[in-house]
């Protein structure tokens, strides 16, 4: 049986570990070719050794325009071509409330999160043309959602990766290239460590702190890994999808669905701070 990408050609950044690497793993199983964009070049060269003739590794600063192209044009001198992208590489900061707002690293992020993922269609959109269409894919995130998530930087890039998706959309969409968002949740990889500003290597076994945490904080009771968004970028970058453009999918483990009391009858409600005895009774526990 064939895979839902067979013949299909993508470029992955930030796509050596965490979410990225997930999906390269996932897509090169259903049958895709891949090139996997990324700054660490030894993970890199150990992705192709495993996948020889199915993986390329394209070193990829998306801060960089040229690297971008590059990475893309890698894709079609060596693949044929170009048919989705999943514009993933992502950093976090640790600037946490508008007083501690720093202009150059304000700059940075939008530059990784916004800038990146722009430049990343610009150059895609004329090879996918080549092949009749295409998907593009963004990783969004739940803080480009609700307040609470994330760092105000990142969270409001994220919020602009959202809207993006939704011009970019109505612009492509009658060349045939859809564009959708990715809002994770909490996911284990390293962004949660790098968003306190900690060494890479420090950062990477935060996720085995998410792995045991996140159940008790969301509705369903598992960590989100990045196999579970690698799962939605099939998704999307699939024709299962080929009547879904401009719009974003949420996989946060039901995280921002409502406050704790909505899943958790232990957890405190405004209504029995405010009314007391006279407030609505919590949902049972099954």
């Amino acid at each position: 049986m064939a895979g839902r990408l067979e013949g299909k050609v993508a470029v992955i950044t930030g796509g050596v570990s965490g979410i990225g690497l997930g999906t390269v793993e996932l897509f090169v199983a259903e049958g895709a070719k891949v090139v996997a964009a990324d700054i660490q070049d030894e993970k890199g060269a150990m992705l192709e050794q495993r996948f020889p003739g199915r993986v390329r590794y394209a070193h990829c600063d998306v801060t960089k325009e040229a690297e971008i192209k590059a990475a893309l044009d890698l894709a079609a001198s060596e693949f044929g071509g170009l048919d989705i992208l999943f514009n993933n590489a992502g950093i976090s900061d640790a600037m946490r409330e508008i007083p501690t707002i720093e202009a150059e690293t304000w700059s940075w992020i939008y530059d990784v999160l916004v800038r990146g993922p722009a430049l990343g269609m610009k150059h895609a959109v004329p090879l996918m043309l080549a092949r009749g269409g295409g998907a593009i894919v963004n990783t969004a995130s739940i803080a480009g959602l609700q307040a609470g998530y994330g760092p105000i930087a990142y969270s409001s890039a994220k919020a602009a990766v959202i809207h993006m998706c939704r011009v970019a959309a109505a612009q492509l969409s009658p060349q045939k290239i859809r564009v959708n968002a990715i809002c994770p949740g909490l996911i284990a990889t390293s962004i949660f460590g790098a968003s306190f500003g900690l060494p890479r290597a420090v950062a990477d076994q935060m996720a085995a702190q998410v792995v045991e945490n996140a159940p008790k904080v969301q509705p369903v009771p598992k960590a989100g890994l990045p196999e579970d968004i690698a799962q939605a970028a099939l998704y999307l970058a699939s024709d299962a999808s080929a009547f879904v453009t401009g719009t974003h999918l949420v996989v946060d483990g039901g995280i921002t669905v409502g406050p704790r009391h909505s899943w958790d009858a232990t957890g405190p409600s405004p209504f029995a701070e405010l009314f007391g005895d006279l407030a609505p009774p919590q949902p049972a526990q099954s």
